[in-house]
Parts: structure tokens; sequence; C-alpha cells
């Protein structure tokens, strides 16, 4: 009996089909393939992830998450946002293969491709409810935030060194 192989239809089918720990995402339906961050990326998001994990150790909101972990926004697009925070009321989104739904916070360090950060991924972020999002350019340690309000990205402020996370109005330094 032969066996037959059927290709995949979808981004999302292929993209399933990638091995655990590729650095993969489904962008607009296409696969995006990405090398491993660079130094000055790695030690900002560590900074910005260690303050958040320790404040939200405390209080115990929810939990706070590092790249990579698949987060599956929609079909189309299944993200690994740097650093992203769910809160208790979504943790039944947590399943053992990615997390189901939009983050409350989401933290996206700025890597050679910026137009991904900046456009197509805040656009898709926005679209799917996530309620704060920070861009950070590691490099020159700018950075701006975005809260949803009525459906509709509106810009927190920015800042060079620091961020004001509004969620949790916390101040945090890179």
């Amino acid at each position: 009996m032969e066996t037959v192989l059927k290709p995949p239809r979808t981004g999302m089918e292929a993209f399933k089909l990638m091995p655990e720990g590729t650095f993969c995402q489904l962008i607009d339906n296409a696969l995006v393939m990405s090398p491993a961050p660079l130094v000055q990326h790695a030690r900002v998001q560590s900074i910005i992830f260690n303050q958040l994990f320790n404040y939200v150790s405390q209080g115990q909101p929810g939990e706070v998450y590092v790249a990579p972990v698949d987060v599956y926004l929609d079909e189309k697009n299944v993200y690994q946002p740097d650093i992203f925070f769910i809160s208790n009321e979504q943790k039944h989104q947590i399943k053992k293969n990615g997390v189901y739904c939009a983050p409350d916070l989401v933290v996206e360090i700025l890597s050679a491709d910026r137009h991904y950060d900046l456009v197509v991924k805040k656009a898709v972020y926005e679209d799917a409810g996530v309620k704060e999002y920070w861009v950070v350019d590691p490099e020159t340690k700018w950075c701006e935030g975005f809260a949803l309000n009525n459906g509709i990205f509106n810009s927190v402020g920015q800042g060079t060194d620091y961020c004001n996370i509004r969620l949790f109005n916390l101040h945090v330094q890179f």
C-alpha cells in the first residue's frame, strides 16, 4: 500500500509542520523565518523581561513570557512576540503548543526588518485586541507605546531608555 503525502494547503498547515524550536512566524499567511536575535536585542529583551517578571510575580495578575512561544492570533497570523503578558482571566487560552488569544501586553524589540513590528504586526495586534503594545529599538533605546482604545491603537508616549507600561502603572528602565 502506497502512502500519499498531501502538501499543506494553507500557511497555517505549513506552519504546524515546522519542528519545535524553529524561529518561524506566520505573518499574513506567509512563513517568515529569522535567525536568532543579535546580542543587543537579547540584552534589552532580558532587561525588560526581568522587570516585568519581577513585578508580575509579586502580585500574580498573570504570566509573562519571552520568545519563542507561539501566539495564535487568527488563521493567518501566529507570532512569537519578544515579551508578552497573559492575564489570569485569559490563562485558560494557554495550551501545550502555544497561546490562543491576544496577549494583554506585547513588547517587540526591533530587528533588522523593522517594518514587521512597526506596521504589519502592529495592525494585527490592534485587530486582535492587544490592550498595550510597545516597540523598542535596542540600538538607540528609543521606544513607543500604544494602548487600545475603542479598537484603535493610540500612542501613549515615547521614551529613551525607559517605557511606562500603563497596564501595570510600571516604569521599566532599560
